[in-house]
């Protein structure tokens, strides 16, 4: 049982990708289309912008959807396997669910790079700067994080924004709601309680306007049947249905990634091996915690296609 995992917004980096573009033209003509679509030059911010121009949302996100698409279409060439003989299922981290449906062609890749750039700018002006924050709590679980956040609702919104382990959740919602719980993590005994370097409140409530615009960019995309099942962050079932796939996609802008049960998943499916496509290896890192003896596989550079080979 192999999954195929793709990164979300927070793996991104100057120079990613550049290595596979300069070296296979597979990996080249991604990035080209990427650019073609968004009628502007993100490789250029990729490769030679600043850490600040990389991290804004509506660069990161088609970014890290084309580094991982890049790696995936190498991989393809040099395997000459398709998707469905490599994995089991794909599943991605937020922005990666929009990577998973690429790679399992329920739209395509100039369709992924347009929604990620409009995603990346309507969850960027959904709040006002300064209005919102998020914190990783690390070294909690889901259920000490429920009781801090009924208390810190108190003072604004504040929601799980990411489920992403056993031992780290990621809260979301007004800033001060967020600094509340914080100061409450630490009386329940949490250890460590961290404010996140991010322009706005993902997957929280206040991200509504955003999610009203994405479902009505969806009304003009016709979804495909994937042709790998797609693992969505909001139910964490093995979906095939387009129209659930674009349901999950709508109500993931507010809703809780639950990355740490997607995990738990593929445990109870007994999954042996998980390859983590594209920049950083934040995901394949929680599968080593998460499952025993499983096998993570990353894949980003030419260097990393000669070990996998």
């Amino acid at each position: 049982m192999n999954f195929i995992v793709f990164p979300g917004q927070g793996s991104q980096k100057i120079g990613m990708g550049k290595e596979l573009s300069d070296n296979f033209s597979e990996a080249k003509q991604v990035f080209e289309e990427v650019n073609d679509a968004l009628n502007f030059n993100l490789t250029k911010v990729m490769w030679d912008g600043s850490d600040k121009e990389i991290s804004l949302t509506s660069n990161a996100q088609p970014a890290l959807m084309a580094c991982s698409i890049a790696a995936l279409r190498v991989l393809n060439k040099i395997t000459n396997k398709k998707l469905s003989d490599l994995t089991d299922y794909v599943c991605g981290h937020s922005l990666g669910e929009y990577t998973a449906m690429t790679a399992t062609e329920v739209f395509s890749l100039n369709q992924c790079a347009k929604l990620l750039r409009l995603r990346g700018n309507a969850m960027q002006e959904a709040v006002p700067i300064g209005k919102g924050g998020m914190a990783a709590l690390i070294g909690t679980n889901i259920e000490t994080t429920k009781k801090i956040i009924d208390k810190a609702n108190s003072y604004g919104i504040c929601d799980i924004a990411n489920d992403n382990s056993n031992v780290q959740v990621v809260i979301s919602g007004d800033i001060l709601a967020v600094e509340i719980a914080m100061k409450l993590s630490k009386d329940l005994g949490i250890k460590k309680a961290v404010l996140l370097p991010v322009s706005a409140p993902f997957h929280c409530r206040l991200m509504k306007p955003a999610q009203i615009i994405m479902e009505e960019a969806f009304k003009k995309i016709d979804f495909k049947t994937p042709i790998v099942p797609i693992i969505p962050n909001v139910d964490v079932l093995p979906e095939n249905d387009p129209d659930k796939l674009k349901k999950n996609l709508i109500d993931q802008v507010t809703g809780t990634v639950r990355w740490r049960e997607t995990m738990e998943f593929a445990k109870k499916l007994g999954a042996k091996k998980i390859m983590e496509l594209g920049s950083g290896k934040v995901l394949s890192g929680i599968a080593k915690r998460m499952i025993k003896n499983i096998i993570t596989i990353n894949i980003e550079t030419t260097e990393d296609f000669e070990n996998f080979i």
